[in-house]
């Protein structure tokens, strides 16, 4: 026994030390990744407090304001057209229970003049743009700004079509692929493996253990970006829907566990970049850079504009 406690114990002190240096300089293994990109400043839906979500209003806007990387999601009509719409069914933004993939392009109803901001309780936004954008229109007004596609439903053929037309705009180097089921993600990487392509729900968790159990170091990682939520958000501009997230315990240990400086630090050294969302207050945007994120995602770029520029003046 002792004989064994003596072996045991160098070989985990070797170890602890040998994984906390190379987690701090994690180049040492890994060689940093290069994307075409690096976006500080990131626009949710487009900016959707500024302007109706998702519509070439918003975008526009979005990108007028100085937005380095525009995030939407995206469905298949039933004529088989790519629309920028976060919802499969209509209902909340159009105030119609139909759904993109039931109806043709041409009969999609306008979005509501009117659409509260999800991330900002209490909220709302307007503008003269109402109708649905297609995916096609914003890659042909704005070729060089990186956009991050979330995919919600295993559909091979939205997913196809999305890759066609990365390919035809020639973007697949500034368009990433964004979901949080591996299994979409496995299809998407399929499909076209050859865009950036950020973390799923479950290779999340995965990361946390390596990161845990001081594994990360030795590990090898395909993503090129993490986006999560910061949970300071969460019950204050952001009241969820599930039960579990009201409670003040869950979230202050979601806090503690994921809000890791120590390995956003690692991420962003190997060249992953680290967005956290979503921020519609300074003090979000503050609290997201402090604790390593390498950019925010807000439905305000006007606000985080301002913050940035502010911020960049007194350093």
């Amino acid at each position: 026994m002792s004989s064994f406690v003596y072996f045991i114990l160098p070989a985990l002190g070797g170890y602890t030390l040998t994984s906390v240096y190379l987690l701090k300089n994690p180049l040492i293994l890994h060689r940093r990744k290069r994307t075409a990109f690096y976006s500080t400043h990131i626009s949710h839906r487009g900016g959707c407090g500024e302007r109706i979500e998702s519509t070439m209003g918003a975008f526009t806007h979005a990108v007028e304001q100085g937005t380095e990387m525009l995030e939407l999601d995206c469905h298949l009509t039933q004529d088989g057209h790519v629309v920028v719409s976060h919802d499969e069914n209509l209902l909340r933004q159009t105030g119609q229970d139909v759904t993109v993939s039931s109806l043709k392009l041409q009969d999609l109803p306008l979005y509501k003049e009117r659409l509260e901001v999800t991330f900002y309780a209490g909220c709302y936004s307007s503008g003269e743009d109402r109708k649905f954008a297609l995916l096609e229109d914003l890659f042909r007004k704005f070729p060089k700004m990186p956009v991050s596609i979330e995919i919600k439903e295993n559909n091979h053929q939205l997913i196809e079509k999305i890759s066609d037309l990365v390919k035809h705009y020639n973007r697949e180097e500034i368009t990433v692929w964004a979901t949080v089921n591996s299994r979409i993600m496995k299809e998407c990487r399929t499909t076209n493996s050859s865009m950036p392509y950020s973390f799923t729900a479950s290779r999340g968790v995965l990361l946390l253990l390596l990161f845990y159990s001081g594994l990360l170091p030795f590990v090898p990682l395909g993503e090129s970006l993490l986006q999560f939520y910061l949970p300071h958000i969460i019950n204050r501009t952001f009241i969820p829907k599930k039960r579990i997230l009201r409670n003040r315990l869950i979230i202050y240990l979601l806090q503690k566990v994921t809000m890791r400086n120590s390995l956003f630090k690692h991420l962003a050294a190997r060249g992953i970049q680290v967005h956290l969302f979503v921020c519609n207050k300074d003090e979000d945007i503050k609290a997201a850079f402090e604790v390593g994120a390498t950019g925010v995602m807000t439905d305000y770029p006007t606000l985080l504009s301002s913050y940035l520029c502010q911020n960049q003046s007194q350093d």
